[in-house]
């Protein structure tokens, strides 16, 4: 049964396109046209590094069909605050959903603007990229503000675009482009660098450019017919992702020498610049540019309805709950505004990145093994979607993201407890909480 504060309600409005959208322009950053220029530093041959790409890939897939069935069972959105918490105990729910609310979405969000300010100051060589980046993030606000239509519509468009821009990129790479003496063909060779720890490791950056596959859990309640959309919009949004990842990679070390991009960090601005000449960097950086804004968007649309659905359960953080006329969580989505704003004009955002990373990935990796869970504590319970080829699907994320946190531990221990220290601030609210008075749930599913 629904309670709420709201002057307006969930409006169930999301089709299979936009939620789609939501997780292809979740997932594409800057990441892909920045990570080749380390992995060619350790890795030589050509089949190795599209390999990379290839299983980041099939290892997001195997999240998305575990998030899918979740989803199935549990049809309510906030993602992992609501799978961990119906899965184990809802303190564990809790303490991952503080952690998207206060700065999961935020830092993101800051990190996008800031690169959109880099990456758009040629273009406005008169602007500060702060003020650009900030300018960025409020303006995609508005847009979310004035209702679910309008949001999703702009989220719509600002992705197509993006999403046209990239395939064209990749054609006239391709088209114009000089061949360089690389081989994509597997080798015997090809064995020794794919068991090396460097492949391992450059597995791991791959995972996070892949990071965003599971966006659309996150409004589930506004999807229509959640049960069909969730899946298709999930594994569209992986696939149609793998493909442009593989393939502009391939375009990359195509039609530039490696020596061009190795240890470099605008790999794709290089790459413009080598195939176009002067104008095609200049190209390739608008291009980025552009894509960063649908990136924003697509979290500013995600991230409020987490602390929305915290909101709705919790007394102490009622506000939160609110939606606006428009049927919009319009509180949440000004907190996050505020915070991002925040973390962009202190400069912060790259730190508290560093610090959230392993606590990131060990909610999801709690999430896909609650699958397996799951399978034994409730085998009855409905389930519209089973999450492909179990359980090898679920061990296959389990693996990779077990050895990605092991990293984080190794390489950075200190950021790592950082970032469990952050999420467990959490219990400090959650004990208050116990004690207001508890509001009739949202949803009892």
């Amino acid at each position: 049964m629904t309670h709420s504060i709201s002057a307006g309600t969930a409006v169930r409005g999301v089709g299979t396109f936009a939620a789609t959208a939501i997780v292809i322009a979740d997932m594409v950053g800057v990441g892909v046209f920045t990570s080749l220029g380390f992995q060619v530093q350790t890795l030589s041959s050509g089949f190795s590094l599209i390999l990379l790409w290839v299983v980041g890939g099939v290892v997001a897939y195997c999240g998305a069909t575990c998030y899918a069935e979740l989803s199935g069972m549990f049809p309510r959105s906030s993602g992992e605050y609501n799978f961990l918490a119906r899965t184990y105990q809802p303190i564990f729910g809790f303490l991952a959903g503080w952690l998207s609310a206060t700065v999961g979405f935020a830092a993101p969000v800051a990190l996008a603007a800031m690169a959109f300010g880099e990456y758009a100051k040629p273009l406005l060589p008169g602007v500060s990229p702060l003020a650009l980046g900030l300018g960025l993030i409020w303006l995609v606000t508005m847009f979310h503000l004035s209702g679910l239509k309008y949001g999703s519509a702009f989220q719509n468009v600002s992705t197509v675009i993006k999403l046209v821009l990239i395939v064209v990129f990749i054609v006239a790479g391709f088209a114009v482009g000089e061949a360089q003496p690389i081989s994509f063909a597997p080798t015997q060779a090809d064995v020794g660098q794919i068991l090396t720890a460097a492949f391992a490791v450059n597995l791991a950056f791959v995972m996070y450019a892949y990071s965003g596959w599971n966006a659309s859990t996150y409004i589930i309640g506004e999807l229509h017919d959640p049960t069909r959309t969730l899946p298709r919009a999930l594994f569209t949004g992986v696939l149609v992702v793998a493909v442009l990842y593989i393939a502009l990679n391939a375009v990359f070390l195509y039609t530039t020498p490696v020596e061009k991009f190795a240890g470099q960090i605008q790999v794709a601005t290089i790459v413009g610049e080598h195939i176009f000449g002067p104008l095609g960097g200049q190209l390739v950086g608008a291009l980025i540019c552009l894509g960063l804004i649908s990136t924003v968007s697509a979290m500013m649309w995600i991230g409020p309805r987490v602390t929305m659905v915290m909101g709705e359960d919790f007394a102490l953080l009622r506000l939160f709950a609110y939606r606006s006329p428009r049927g919009v969580p319009s509180v949440a989505i000004i907190f996050q505004l505020v915070v991002a704003s925040l973390l962009l004009l202190t400069q912060s955002f790259e730190a508290v990145l560093d610090f959230i990373q392993f606590s990131l990935t060990l909610c999801s990796f709690f999430t896909v093994l609650g699958v397996m869970v799951l399978r034994t504590t409730r085998p009855s319970h409905p389930r519209p979607h089973r999450a492909f080829l179990y359980p090898l699907t679920p061990i296959v994320f389990l693996v990779v993201t077990g050895f990605m946190m092991y990293y984080l531990m190794v390489s950075r221990p200190v950021q790592a407890l950082a970032g469990v220290a952050l999420m467990l601030a959490g219990l400090i609210i959650y004990a208050i909480a116990q004690y207001s008075p508890v509001p009739e749930k949202a949803e009892n599913v």
